[in-house]
């Protein structure tokens, strides 16, 4: 049994119908990777599979762990293991990063976790990211600069250990030295973890360092196309052009 099975799915935002008839299949632990043009859809995926509201699923089932979860709200997902990290992640004055993951953790975990241990695990993570430990007492994303908000996303996942992770464009915005960070945390998850990851791209930077087992192309809503990792590199080489 796939971890996530999506069949048939159609999605539509406000009056404008987005995606038709996708079927898609996720393995445990495996890496696949969305691509397309601006504007084929790929974040409109990762929306309705998070639960988004505002992603109206007009067709078809998401089925994730043997269960269709069409209905389901964002927080039963995400306590499900479901994570999704934001194109543009928000700014939440009053709470601290430090606390937020803390808190997720809790509810994710269904237990309270241990200050001490806590912190340990999250300055190590940090470290990981090349993250000044004083962010971790800032109020989440507030006066982060765009690459320190990519890092915290990634580093939310990587205290969460989602069973599904879904990038949604990390890497847009982001210097080499950015992106060569953020992939160092997307492999300590590949390595360190089962989860599985679904990586919403337009470039391919983020993922030169990364083992992808699967690619797929969305053009106009619809997949058009699904390979290995060298469908990778013939995008690179051709871009988008031949599917359009």
């Amino acid at each position: 049994m796939s971890l996530l099975e999506i069949r048939n799915l159609s999605v539509k935002v406000g009056d404008k119908q987005i995606l038709k008839n996708i079927n898609l299949s996720v393995d445990k632990g495996e890496t696949h990777v969305l691509m397309g043009p601006n504007g084929a859809g790929k974040s409109t995926l990762g929306n309705a599979i998070m639960g988004n509201e505002n992603y109206e699923i007009t067709g078809g089932e998401i089925i994730y762990k043997g269960e269709n979860i069409v209905g389901e709200s964002v927080t039963n997902r995400a306590k499900k293991g479901i994570f999704l990290s934001f194109q543009n992640p928000i700014e939440v004055p009053g709470i601290t990063l430090s606390n937020f993951i803390r808190n997720a953790k809790d509810e994710v975990t269904g237990t309270k976790n241990r200050i001490w241990g806590f912190r340990k695990e999250l300055e190590a993570k940090m470290k990981l990211l090349n993250m000044d430990k004083s962010y971790a007492d800032r109020d989440l994303n507030v006066g982060f600069s765009g690459g320190e908000k990519k890092k915290s996303e990634i580093l939310q996942m990587l205290m969460l250990n989602p069973a599904l992770a879904i990038l949604d464009e990390t890497d847009s915005g982001l210097d080499v030295d950015a992106v060569r960070t953020v992939s160092e945390g997307v492999r300590d998850f590949q390595e360190h973890g089962e989860g599985a990851l679904l990586i919403i791209t337009h470039s391919t930077r983020i993922l030169d360092a990364l083992k992808v087992d699967k690619t797929h192309v969305l053009v106009d809503g619809t997949i058009v196309k699904s390979g290995d990792s060298s469908l990778v590199a013939e995008i690179n080489e051709g871009g988008f052009e031949k599917y359009l």
